[in-house]
Formats: C-alpha cells, structure tokens, sequence
C-alpha cells in the first residue's frame, strides 16, 4: 500500500468519529495524522472544531484561522465566508463580541459579492442577534422573516430554525410570551432531527435557556437545561455545552437547597469555563457570590462577585444586597440604581424588587413606590409567574411600611404559591417573613410567630446563617450589630478609620456612622474606651 493510501486510511477514521460526534477521538487521531503529514483543508477544519468541542479553545481558535487563510489562498469566497462566521461563533459563546464582530465583518465583506447562498443566511442570524443583544427589536423583527423566507427559497432547514429563533426572541422581548415560546418549541424540531451543524445548534439552546431564566420562567428553564443535557449526551467526553448546562442545572439546584455542595460544584465549573463561555462563566461567579452572601461569608461573596465582573457580568442586585446587610445603604443604593440605568424594561426587572427593600430601608418610600410600578408593569407585560411574584411581594413591602397590613396578605398568598411551585425555598421563606409583618401589624400575634417559625425552619434547613441570626434574635454583645461589631474589631486592633474602611469595602463616613452608633449603645466617648468595652466583652482584634 502507498503512503498516500495509509495516510488516507489514517485520516479516515477520524472523520468518521467527528460525524457521530466523539471529538475527542476525532481531535487524537486527527492530532496524530497532522504529526505526520500536513491535513486537507477539510481535514483541518475538522481539527480545529473538535479542539473547539472538547474545550482546546485557544488551539481551536489557531486551526481554525489557518483554515480560513487556506480558503482565502485558493480562491474560495464561500468558504472563506463560512470560516468566517464560525470563528466569530466561538468568539461570541466565549464572551467576546468584539473580536466576534470583527469576523462577521469580514464575512460580510466577502458575501457582498457572492449570489445568495446558506452562508448569507448565517449572516443575517449573528447580525439579528446583535440587535437582540442591544435590545434592538425592528431590525431583528426584519431578520427573521427574511431568514425563513430565505431557508423556503434554499430549502435549508436551519435557515428556518433561525427565523424562529429570533422571532420567538423578538417576541419574548415584546412580551409575546406565548407566542414566542412555541416559535423556539418549534425551532428545536430542526435542531433535534441533526439538521443544524451541533455548534449552531447548541447556540440555539443557549439563547433559549438564557431567555427562560431572564424571564423567571423556571419551569421552562428546567425543562429546557434536561432537554439540552440529553442533546449533550449523545456526544461522547465531556464538551462546551456540557459545561454550560452543569452552571445552569446547578442555579436551579441553588433554589432548592443543597447550597454546600452546590457552592463547591459551580466554582469549580465556572472557573472550567473561563475562556470557553465567558458569560457563562460569569453567571456562575455570580450565583456563587450569592450562595456566599447568603451563607454569611460576605468576603467570599464579594470576592465572587468582583470575579463575575472581570467576566463581564454585572453583579447585582447582590453586590448591592451584600453592602446593605453590612449597613452600608448609601453604597447600596446607589449601585443598584447605576445597574438599574444600563438595562432595558425586561433586564432591569430582577433589580427592582431588591431596590424596592432598599428604598423602604432609607425611608425613601416614594423612590420605593417609583421602582415597584416599574416592577408590577414589568409583570403585566411579561406575565411569567416569577416575575409576578415579584411584582407582587414588592407591593406587599410598600403596603407594609404604609401599615396597610389587610391589603398586603393577598399579594403574600399569591407569591409564596409561586414561589413554592418553583421550588423556590429562599425566596418563599423571606415572603413569610413579610407575612409574619402584616400579621403583626394587623394584631394577630401568634399567626405572626407561626410565620416566622416557618421562615426560621426554611432559613436553618438551608443554611441561611445571617437570615436565622435575625430571626431568632441573635445579639451581639451590648446589642450591636454584626457589621459593628466588626468595626469595633478593627479598632480594637488598632485601625485607623481609612484602614478599617479598606478593610471591610465600605466608605470612611460608613465608618464614622458605625461608631457613633457603637459609643452610642455602649455608653463610651472614645476609641480607648471602646477597646477596653471589647476586651471585657470578649470581641476579638481583628488582624
């Protein structure tokens, strides 16, 4: 047998592996062939996307450029245009829309002189989603009646799934609910039959996911995380998308306890992530700041959320959150509203109810009352049941605060059977909490005590330490609170007001404020007699 034919027999075997989808046989044996004769253009190409698949980003990213400076050498426009747009697909799941526009422009450039081909159509869906991404609905709207139009004319089945897919987003976005939702049930009929290249494909569910949880649509969130955790599976290995369905499937888990484990699981999987999916990797950071927040390890959390920031995403409500458990409502305040600023009607609307508590918090009820119309609007446009149940213990807050006690009890019922129909234990013991408040308010002790023995039995189950320490009354010694006492640790240990303000991430006047309020329940007028009150009472230098 010739060279020429071993190579071939060398090179076929992999082949057949990346059609069946076990990239990491196709990526060792390809590997293996490169190692002994440079690969076929195509050959190459199927290197440098099941690098891609099993994680090998930046070598995926390498192949994949020279494939396209191959395609651009010989002459061939639409390849080179296809490369194109799939460099700048990996380029936009790994968090990088800069560098992603850069290769869509250059295959729009190309396809400008081509007549009509699938790869124009390609196009139009990375150019639509773009416009999603900067809430541009009009142009999107437009893209996708071309692309199903186009996918008629070329019978091309993933044309048409693009179609739907950004009409479905179009029409999520517009608050379409019904509509759009079952314009992406029926894209993922295309996707599912093996119509679509899997990278494309596994985008789709990427963007449906992502639609689901923006939409507080947790039903539809879990359904479609196990609808795509089954696609992944039929790939053999662990690749991309298995990733970022485990961060996913791990923020539905968050909701119903278990938070130890979970906690350990997604950092560790976000921290996989980082450069694979960026965005992704940051929603993890994110969830894990929370879980920290929650738990009581707030330097763990901000160290979380700073980490979710580097990766592009904006950590709030629960940087905010964080700074006022530590009674730093200034900072809180402020950093909710500048999120609140950069986010359109359906990204702001998970921000709204915890600037809401804010604002009760400061006695600003009209900034208060401002922010939860926004929220019942938000709700009435979108109508998902976790965006209602928002909408709706937000108002309980407002009617609270104005001792309207009778009026809040409905709004409670209706969120707390959201809440528990979402699995949502968190979130259904803080409305018990307001249930114990109205209760209270209107004069019926012992149901008050009943509702907050179940937001106490919920908060200890799940290790909510800082919300049970409340609750039961916990108190520090002379009645401060755990964030002055931590201020009196410093001082005990000898920092000045700008040391201690470093320390614990809060402003020199937050300081000042918490010492005045120290001396205040102490009964001392100096930092001296301050650290001589601490030693006697067991509070320890903090170093």
């Amino acid at each position: 047998m010739s060279k020429l034919a071993d190579f071939n027999e060398l090179v076929a075997s992999p082949r057949t592996a990346y059609v069946r989808g076990d990239w990491p046989a196709s990526y060792r044996l390809l590997s293996n062939a490169r190692s002994q004769s440079e690969l076929a253009t195509a050959d190459l190409n199927l290197l440098g996307r099941s690098a891609w698949w099993i994680g090998r980003v930046r070598e995926s990213l390498e192949i994949s450029e020279e494939v396209f400076n191959r395609f651009q050498d010989a002459d061939d426009a639409q390849g080179t245009a296809r490369q194109a747009l799939n460099l700048a697909l990996p380029w936009l799941i790994g968090g990088n829309p800069v560098i992603a526009s850069g290769w869509v422009s250059r295959a729009r450039r190309i396809l400008q002189e081509l007549p009509e081909c699938p790869e124009h159509g390609y196009l139009i869906y990375v150019d639509a989603a773009f416009a999603l991404s900067f809430g541009d609905l009009a142009p999107a709207r437009e893209a996708a009646a071309a692309l199903q139009e186009m996918g008629r004319r070329l019978h091309a089945p993933a044309l048409k799934a693009f179609g739907l897919v950004i009409s479905g987003l179009v029409d999520l976005r517009s608050g379409n609910t019904v509509s759009g939702f079952a314009q992406l049930d029926e894209a993922m009929l295309p996707v599912l039959a093996g119509q679509l290249p899997p990278e494309w494909a596994g985008d789709i569910y990427c963007n449906v996911i992502h639609a689901c949880h923006e939409l507080a649509d947790l039903h539809r969130m879990r359904a479609w995380t196990q609808a795509t955790e089954r696609w992944c599976e039929q790939f053999p290995g662990e690749v991309v998308f298995s990733g970022i369905c485990r961060i996913h499937r791990l923020q539905l888990l968050s909701l119903e306890g278990g938070w130890e484990s979970v906690e350990h699981a997604i950092e560790q999987s976000g921290a996989e992530l980082v450069g694979r999916s960026n965005w992704v990797a940051g929603e993890a950071f994110y969830q894990l700041g929370e879980l920290r927040r929650l738990r009581g390890n707030a330097k763990g959390a901000r160290s979380a959320y700073d980490r979710a920031r580097e990766l592009g995403t904006e950590p709030q409500p629960g940087e905010s959150l964080l700074q006022q458990a530590a009674g730093d409502h200034d900072a809180a305040w402020a950093g909710l509203c500048a999120a609140l600023a950069g986010r359109d009607r359906l990204a702001g609307a998970r921000l709204l109810e915890s600037g809401v508590g804010i604002a009760l918090e400061l006695g600003q009820l009209q900034d208060a009352e401002r922010l939860c119309m926004q929220l019942e609007e938000t709700a009435e446009v979108f109508a998902t049941g976790g965006i209602r149940a928002w909408a709706g213990r937000a108002r309980a807050a407002v009617l609270i605060a104005a001792s309207r006690y009778a009026e809040a009890l409905p709004l409670l019922q209706g969120a707390a059977r959201e809440y528990a129909g979402l699995h949502s234990r968190h979130e259904t013991a803080k409305t018990y909490e307001l249930f114990a408040q109205a209760h209270r308010g209107l004069g019926q002790p012992e149901i008050a005590a009943a509702d907050e023995a179940t937001a106490l039995a919920i908060y200890r189950e799940l290790g909510a330490l800082p919300d049970a320490r409340r609750l039961t009354g916990a108190t520090n010694p002379g009645g401060l609170t755990s964030r002055e006492v931590e201020v009196l640790a410093c001082i005990v240990g000898g920092s000045t007001t700008k040391d201690t303000a470093e320390a614990l991430f809060i402003s020199q006047k937050t300081v000042g404020r918490h010492l005045a309020n120290i001396f205040t329940k102490i009964g001392v007028s100096s930092r001296t007699a301050a650290a001589a009150w601490a030693h006697e009472h067991g509070v320890q230098a903090r170093r």
